[in-house]
């Protein structure tokens, strides 16, 4: 996996984390470790030097596919032609083992994402 490098004023990879309706709900989802998987993105952003930003947001909007994430692309990864990708069911540990490493490559568009990965990616709502 090559690193992409940090350029001044480059926005890095970036995680959009549902914590709306029923994403990250315990009421809705108890079985899932919401704050865990929280604390887990947030130390992995924390150890990347930079190359990742965490952030929370209001219902993303496909609830039935919680919990949600968006991938969003870095400025090099757009350049190229990445677009966010958006990711339903990823409250498991495997998926986030997947974000993670698809992530620390570079993310979308500086390298695709890992096949099991791509089963899990769902349409972002319509306005």
């Amino acid at each position: 996996m090559s690193r992409v490098p940090i350029r001044y004023g480059a926005r890095p990879c970036a995680l959009v984390v549902c914590r709306g309706c029923c994403c990250g709900d315990a009421r809705k989802n108890p079985a899932q470790d919401h704050d865990g998987q929280l604390a887990r993105l947030r130390e992995a952003a924390a150890a990347s030097g930079g190359r990742l930003l965490v952030r929370t947001s209001d219902c993303l909007g496909p609830c039935a596919q919680a919990n949600v994430l968006v991938v969003q692309p870095s400025t090099e990864g757009r350049r190229r032609g990445g677009r966010a990708a958006w990711i339903g069911w990823s409250a498991d540990a495997d998926c986030l083992d997947e974000i993670l490493a698809w992530t620390a490559a570079g993310g979308p568009g500086i390298v695709p994402p890992p096949a099991t990965l791509e089963l899990q990616m769902i349409d972002p709502p319509k306005n």
